[in-house]
């Protein structure tokens, strides 16, 4: 198991604070309440790389007149940014403004520059406190002292990276992953499991996409949850492995510094695919210069990562190069790939940054594929006929499969003149992957005249071009009390995609019939407007909609030579179109300063798989309709050296059509309508830089509701396969130094566990639990580091994937059994990984 290095360096360089150029003092108005005491409004502002104020919170309020003057002062404000060895970046401050009793008919009020301003006799005096000591350790005590009885100056508290915006419900989640990048794991699809209810299972071998279990769906690998790196998009429309397939292990784990993962369709900005959430991985390195790390673990599994941050540039820019290969834990499992990834910031002008990314991949993986649990018990399988080896092994050598990606995006982020905030971006996806499955041995195929069964292999092939903008427009605006409340934003995406799927023979491969072929192209055009105000001091109200528009023009390749009616050409266009508008809302509670009730609603859409589409068809959707409400509670402070954050909530969705796994076609098909209702409960306690670590644990029941039942009755129905009803996960992580010989070490370690409780398979079965720990430890001493991990500590004799159906893996002669029987595919071993990292900096020395 891999240690992510490079993104939890085990040391940081100090963050130097902003310092303020531009500060007026806030001017109340006239019909403000006389204060017999001084009132203090707690701001947290967010100060970008040019030092423009962002965004504004209020932390802690003095009412709401005082409130809205203190942030409409704030958004006015202009500093120097923060700096991390000399590089800006964006920061977060807690700033105090205090209103005192008016003492004369004019107030004056202190700026940090010394000089004076005059306000208009208003019923009280406004000054900013007095304390210029800051997080980042720059300031001896004695300085600290000394600005403290100095002239006025400006409060601040420097919290590292900006905050995300606020929820739009209890479950979005903006991730730092922070310290928990310590915790091993295998790729950074693995990075999705610090949402709680996630759960990954892959039958294709490294490099295929994980499937994703969300929120009580089994969202295949990509049918039912959106997919997005910075702003691209990765789902892949009429795949021929299943639509909607997205695969993320591409991304190199070191270079991702966050993800959002939004679970149930409730912010506007959410599109296609967004059924049961979004996941959004943002990438950056913290860490400036060149950071080397090479690893060597079971299986000859070998792993080289190279990540460079130019010292002189922000954490925006970065280049990063990811070599793996492998024999894999049994046999028909060797992969190799590669990665390269760079991006790029570039100011032009003081409000103005455009940032280019570039991405490039390659991969080539063996997988085993599933076994019949009845095989592996008697013994039967191609290998030694040991239990290990029986449960490790396979049928068909010809599975796996081949991928390619290349990616570039430009985004172009604008300040405006008012504080209004502009975004566009433009992106280009090349795609092509060809992916090889027998799920059922030999009982699909019917050969013509007397010929033997030729197999069940399946391969599908994909081909795609992706050309792509979107947009989103902030206006610089104040309303009941909440700044920048509207947001407006644009999608519109092409696709041009050659999709194929044919029957493979199982001596050679080679292909014998086609199931489709279609020459696919689609437009997606979108729009949404998201408005955020707070009427009330304590409460926050949150509407939007969401409109979009598709245009599908299918080439069907696959049509017969001959008809009823006598020769045609085998080959048939059509065309179709959808509409759909969702719209959504969400009202946040403030029960107290530190415990928020947050209830959400939304509708979503999943567009319609072209091969399932007919001539001048109102293209379908899947429409889903989801609630939520839940609380949040989040205790933190400058005076406290930790923050606790916990959320929980209960959840039910309805879906007008959903889709289960097809054995016999290797991919899901539609089953008709269904629904959901579970809750989730997550905590994460940070201290400093010493602990991090975090817990969830969720469940859901899916159903599917019997023809014409009520609504409202979202626990009957026909429990639906393969969904776990219950996830548990904790990812922990302990850094510390010490002292040996004189040399200063420091020192990781970092746990992380699974718990999987029982998934339903088809004629009342279950599988079994599965419970997996993983640890990793690491040690460095000035620039080298070096790290040990294990995968699966106790050896768990685990299925990563469990199916129930018929099958027959006997040969095309053996009599094919009706019964249905357990399949599955082994999951991994205890795994060992060690890990050598260099880290070197090329900073110029100072003069």
């Amino acid at each position: 198991m891999l240690v992510l290095c490079a993104v939890g360096a085990l040391e940081e360089a100090p963050i130097s604070p902003p310092v303020p150029v531009e500060v007026a003092a806030p001017v109340t108005p006239g019909d403000a309440p006389v204060l017999q005491d001084t009132a203090t409004v707690v701001l947290r502002l967010t100060i970008d790389e040019v030092g423009a104020v962002s965004r504004v919170e209020v932390r802690e309020s003095a009412g709401a007149v005082f409130d809205r003057a203190a942030m409409g002062a704030a958004v006015r404000w202009k500093f120097e940014p923060a700096r991390r060895s000399g590089v800006p970046l964006e920061v977060q401050v807690d700033v105090p403004v205090h209103f005192a009793p008016m003492r004369a008919r004019e107030a004056v009020a202190e700026t940090p520059h010394g000089a004076t301003g005059t306000t208009p006799a208003p019923p009280v005096m406004t000054e900013l406190a007095v304390d210029d000591s800051t997080s980042s350790g720059a300031s001896s005590e004695e300085e600290k002292a000394a600005s403290r009885s100095s002239s006025p100056g400006f409060s601040t508290t420097v919290r590292g990276v900006a905050e995300a915006p606020p929820p739009v419900a209890v479950g979005d989640f903006h991730i730092e992953v922070g310290q928990l990048a310590d915790v091993p794991r295998n790729s950074a699809s693995d990075l999705m499991l610090l949402a709680p209810g996630v759960m990954l299972a892959n039958h294709g071998g490294e490099g295929h996409a994980e499937t994703v279990f969300i929120r009580g769906f089994d969202a295949g690998e990509g049918k039912d949850v959106e997919m997005r790196l910075n702003g691209v998009p990765l789902n892949e429309v009429s795949h021929a492995h299943g639509h909607g397939y997205a695969d993320t292990y591409f991304i190199i784990p070191e270079l991702v510094d966050s993800l959002r993962v939004t679970e149930g369709p409730y912010d506007a900005s959410q599109g296609d695919f967004g059924v049961a959430g979004t996941v959004e991985y943002q990438l950056g390195l913290a860490r400036r210069g060149l950071t080397a790390s090479a690893s060597y673990g079971s299986f000859a599994s070998r792993r080289l990562a190279l990540v460079w941050g130019p010292p002189e540039s922000s954490e925006a820019t970065f280049v990063g190069l990811l070599l793996r290969q492998g024999e894999g834990f049994g046999p028909n499992r060797s992969f190799a790939n590669a990665t390269a990834m760079a991006q790029v910031e570039l100011r032009l002008g003081d409000d103005t940054r455009l940032r280019l990314l570039g991405a490039s991949y390659g991969a080539r993986f063996a997988s085993a594929g599933v076994v019949r649990e009845t095989d592996v018990v008697d013994a039967r399988l191609p290998c030694a006929a040991d239990a290990d080896s029986q449960f490790f092994c396979f049928y068909d050598e010809n599975q796996g499969g081949a991928s390619q990606r290349h990616l570039v995006s430009a985004e172009l982020q604008s300040r405006l003149k008012r504080g209004g905030r502009l975004v566009q971006q433009g992106y280009v996806v090349l795609r092509q992957t060809r992916i090889r499955d027998n799920f059922t041995g030999f009982i699909q195929d019917t050969p013509p005249g007397e010929d033997a069964q030729r197999g069940d292999g399946t391969e599908g092939y994909y081909r795609g071009s992706t050309l792509g903008l979107r947009g989103r427009y902030t206006p610089g605006l104040t309303l009941l009390g909440q700044s920048r409340p509207l947001e407006l934003g644009y999608v519109a995406r092409y696709d041009d995609v050659r999709t194929r799927s044919r029957r493979l023979r199982d001596s050679g491969g080679a292909p014998y019939s086609t199931l489709f072929d279609n020459q696919v192209r689609t437009t997606n055009l979108g729009g949404y407007a998201s408005l955020r105000v707070q009427p009330l001091d304590w409460l926050a109200l949150r509407v939007g909609v969401r409109l979009d528009t598709f245009l599908f023009g299918v080439e069907d390749l696959n049509r017969p030579a001959v008809d009823r009616d006598g020769p045609r050409i085998p080959e048939e266009s059509l065309d179709a179109y959808g509409f759909f508008a969702s719209p959504r809302a969400s009202a946040e509670v403030k029960l107290s300063p530190r415990l928020t009730w947050l209830t959400s609603a939304g509708l979503g859409a999943r567009s319609s798989d072209a091969a399932a589409l007919s001539d001048a068809e109102l293209a379908p959707y899947a429409r889903v309709a989801s609630g939520e409400t839940g609380l949040g509670w989040r205790l933190e402070g400058a005076s406290r050296p930790y923050s606790l954050e916990a959320r929980g909530a209960v959840f039910a969705t309805r879906v007008s059509q959903d889709f289960v796994f097809d054995e016999r076609l290797g991919r899901n098909q539609p089953i008709g309508a269904s629904q959901r209702l579970g809750a989730f409960a997550t905590g994460r306690l940070q201290w400093e830089d010493w602990l991090d670590t975090q817990a969830s644990v969720a469940g859901a029941r899916a159903t599917l509701p019997a023809p014409g039942a009520s609504a409202w009755k979202l626990w009957d129905g026909a429990v639906m396969p393969y969904i776990p009803a219950l996830l548990g996960r904790v990812d922990a992580s302990v850094r510390g130094h010490v002292t040996v010989a004189g040399e200063r070490l420091g020192w990781n370690v970092a746990l992380g566990h699974s718990a999987v409780g029982p998934r339903p398979l088809p004629l009342n079965r279950y599988s079994d639990p599965v419970f997996l720990f993983d640890v990793g430890t690491r040690a460095r001493w000035d620039w080298m580091e070096l790290g040990v991990s294990v995968e699966n500590v106790l050896d768990a004799r685990w299925r990563e994937t469990e199916l129930n159906y018929v099958s027959n893996f006997r040969g095309p002669d053996a009599p094919a059994s009706l019964l249905a029987t357990r399949h599955f595919s082994a999951g991994a071993p205890r795994t060992f990984r060690g890990t050598f990292t260099l880290y070197l900096d090329f900073e110029e020395d100072a003069p």
